[in-house]
């Protein structure tokens, strides 16, 4: 089991945006909702590794940069008919600090 990391505070993540987490596993993607709900997955595409940091927040999915394939926030799988998976990472907001498990 990974270790809890304070990474930033929840402000600092746009809403209906990312921030990127540098991990020696690859780059994170934390996601922030229009909720305020958070979730982290790794900031790769299963399709051809585009950036999901660098993609459209909507509802509670991301939408690749390069060709335009979604993927659930909750799980990291893409919507159908694409297929395929971004790894997931636990994350949750204390007193408005968010936390990452790497």
């Amino acid at each position: 089991m990974g270790e809890w990391k304070s990474i930033c505070m929840l402000e600092d993540i746009p809403r209906l945006g990312s921030r990127v987490v540098r991990a020696t596993g690859g780059d994170i993607a934390v996601f922030r909702t229009s909720a305020n709900v958070v979730f982290a997955l790794r900031d790769q595409c299963p399709h051809k590794g585009g950036p999901l940091s660098q993609g459209l927040v909507h509802g509670n999915q991301v939408t690749c940069p390069l060709h335009g394939w979604k993927l659930r926030l909750d799980s990291g799988e893409a919507v159908p008919p694409d297929e395929g998976c971004s790894r997931r990472y636990p994350v949750r907001v204390e007193s408005g600090t968010v936390f990452l498990q790497i």
